[in-house]
């Protein structure tokens, strides 16, 4: 709200709880991500305690590899983080759209997108669910949204290759133009309520809401083979007693996010076509135990085709080798990085690198 109310943005996600230290330090995708990098990239410095009591103030010049680890290393694993600098853009005015079709689409939509959302202009940003669940009695849903910071008049061009590789007319096709920070508490589920309410602490109006998910961070098109596998999933969400909505969401990469090289800081998936989440949301006290279960299977269901990447900002207890697939190649790095700054793991996590 500061931000928006000084005309100045910043590339961040869509959740209204999402505390913005960590969405940094695990590299950060959103809305405005094509458009504005990673989260991450906009870091200029960052003043870290680390285990032996020392406070650093760390930038590209200045202790330049607790830096690096710091733009997508992953939250807890160096120090307590008590304060970033970082540059911000122009507040744009943000169109968002968002088109529905029938599921039985599916596979054309899935393909079509795979191709285009990661390849378009970098102002254009969009993602693709599938979903599933009781919330859903007439069967699985298909929903494209996104944002545009463009010209709106534009938008309709930008689409027009999408759409034209897709045989189904959408069954909707809407959107309307709105100031950056009305855009984002809008994405936030709090453009009809106070500031102050946009939480969910003592006089919140938002809810937590129980789920269990996972990520995948592809870098190939999934075929046809894997565009079936992937809905059969979708589909079988129906048949898991309980979850209310699940499924998975196709967030696009691309823009500049490329700009940096996949070394230039700890996130490694510079070159990645998307980031995926598979989710699955149940009734607050549910035994989480069977929802695990889907998300999970959905993810290694398709790792003959998209492989074992991941997002370290959607951890995932079960994954075999999590320094990997965070990280990839940066992952020794990484480990060199936390040997000098916390030689006796103080700040060991599950998943320490």
């Amino acid at each position: 709200t500061a931000l928006g109310n000084a005309d100045r943005a910043i590339a961040a996600g869509s959740c209204p709880t999402v505390g913005a230290i960590g969405l940094i330090l695990g590299g950060g995708v959103g809305v405005l991500t094509r458009a504005y990098g990673l989260s991450c990239d906009a870091l200029t410095a960052v003043d870290i305690v680390t285990a032996d009591g020392r406070l650093h103030h760390a930038t590209a010049t200045k202790e330049p590899e607790l830096f690096w680890a710091c733009r997508g290393g992953g939250g807890g694993h160096l120090g307590v983080v008590i304060s970033m600098t970082r540059t911000t853009h122009p507040a744009p005015q943000v169109t968002m759209f968002s088109l529905e079709w029938p599921f039985a689409s599916a596979a054309s939509v899935v393909k079509a997108w795979q191709g285009w959302a990661p390849q378009a202009d970098p102002k254009l940003w969009s993602t693709l669910k599938l979903l599933a669940g009781t919330k859903y009695t007439d069967g699985p849903g298909l929903y494209l949204s996104g944002t545009w910071i463009g010209p709106k008049a534009a938008l309709t061009a930008q689409l027009a290759p999408l759409l034209s590789a897709i045989p189904t007319i959408p069954t909707r096709n809407s959107a309307s133009t709105r100031s950056y920070l009305d855009a984002m508490m809008s994405y936030a589920g709090c453009s009809t309520i106070p500031l102050a309410q946009c939480q969910t602490g003592d006089g919140g109006r938002l809810r937590r809401q129980s789920f269990s998910a996972t990520s995948h961070v592809p870098y190939l098109e999934l075929n046809s083979v894997g565009i079936g596998t992937l809905l059969d999933q979708v589909s079988a969400a129906s048949a898991v007693p309980g979850l209310t909505e699940g499924g998975i969401s196709m967030d696009a990469l691309g823009g500049h996010v490329r700009d940096l090289a996949p070394t230039a800081t700890a996130f490694p998936h510079r070159t990645a076509l998307m980031t995926v989440q598979y989710s699955a949301n149940f009734e607050n006290g549910a035994d989480p135990a069977p929802f695990d279960a889907y998300v999970r299977g959905f993810r290694s269901a398709l790792e003959p085709e998209w492989g074992d990447g991941a997002y370290v900002n959607y951890a995932d207890a079960s994954l075999p080798d999590p320094a990997t697939s965070y990280f990839g190649d940066n992952a020794t790095r990484l480990a060199a990085v936390r040997a000098k700054y916390d030689p006796n793991g103080l700040f060991t996590q599950p998943q320490a690198y």
